[in-house]
């Protein structure tokens, strides 16, 4: 049986198993996807990350590389701040490049590989439209009319995905377990979405719980840094460049004047390896 190598990275405990299909006429199915994010008979992760040539993209792109996105659950999804991190980690090393390009379904992401060991993403912009959350029903995005437990009215941002942010006097007191599996599916969001929870420490802090769609709670998320920030600064509560703390670090973000939104961060390689095809065959 043939055996399919994969590399095993983390952006602050984001876990990722990252297969390089680019010279490979392997395909992963949703069943496939969620074989592979076993933690228990799997490899685990909290996304897998495929790998693709640029040329078998219709239309064609300008980029380096595809990254394609699969959650835990084998949903595909179209953006992840962190995993784009790590795989721009993995370009610029691999061709001795300082900037990469990362093309995916939400669109093309520059990165950058700083001085200080650091990797910076050029998120795009954020969207604050109803239908481009989207939303079911036209609504106010800066004030949604949810409520959950103690928590209510939250923020929607679609930061290459769609995002939900609350914010609370004690995120830490939340319980995020029960309300995330619950809100990820509010019929407000056709397309699930990511819940979040943000404690605004001061004008360029911010601490962050966040549920996944897809996943569950994760100890960390980039698009939900991006969007917590911003709805922060939507809102007045803090200024554009913004320290958002999650259980596993932190990540900087800063809303540039130009509508863009950098997410920078470290990544890490936890380790190489393979596993026997039989574990997706027949899945």
């Amino acid at each position: 049986m043939t055996d399919i190598a994969f590399t095993k990275m983390h952006g602050l405990g984001n876990d990722f198993v990252i297969i390089d299909i680019r010279d490979s006429s392997l395909k992963i199915t949703a069943e496939q996807a969620r074989a592979i994010a076993n933690r228990h008979t799997g490899i685990g992760c909290d996304q897998l990350i495929l790998l693709e040539p640029i040329a078998n993209q219709h239309p064609p792109l300008t980029a380096d590389i595809f990254m394609r996105i699969f959650n835990a659950d084998g949903s595909e999804v179209e953006a992840c701040g962190n995993a784009t991190r790590c795989v721009a980690e993995m370009i610029i090393l691999e061709h001795s490049f300082t900037k990469v390009k990362i093309a995916t379904v939400a669109g093309t992401l520059e990165a950058e590989k700083l001085p200080n060991g650091l990797i910076a993403v050029d998120m795009g912009e954020p969207n604050f439209n109803w239908e481009e959350i989207p939303l079911a029903t036209a609504a106010d995005t800066l004030y949604l009319n949810i409520q959950a437990g103690e928590l209510s009215n939250p923020s929607a941002v679609n930061i290459g995905n769609p995002h939900c942010i609350f914010f609370a006097k004690d995120a830490s007191k939340v319980a995020l377990q029960q309300l995330g599996k619950v809100l990820e599916h509010h019929h407000l969001f056709p397309e699930r979405a990511n819940i979040s929870v943000a404690e605004v420490k001061n004008n360029q802090s911010i601490y962050l719980r966040v549920w996944e769609r897809g996943v569950g709670i994760t100890n960390a998320c980039g698009t939900a840094a991006c969007a917590a920030a911003v709805a922060a600064h939507r809102r007045s509560l803090t200024g554009r460049n913004v320290l958002v703390q999650l259980e596993g670090g932190s990540l900087n973000v800063t809303w540039k004047t130009d509508n863009h939104v950098v997410l920078i961060g470290p990544t890490e390689t936890s380790f190489q390896g393979s596993f026997n095809s039989k574990l997706i065959r027949g899945v």
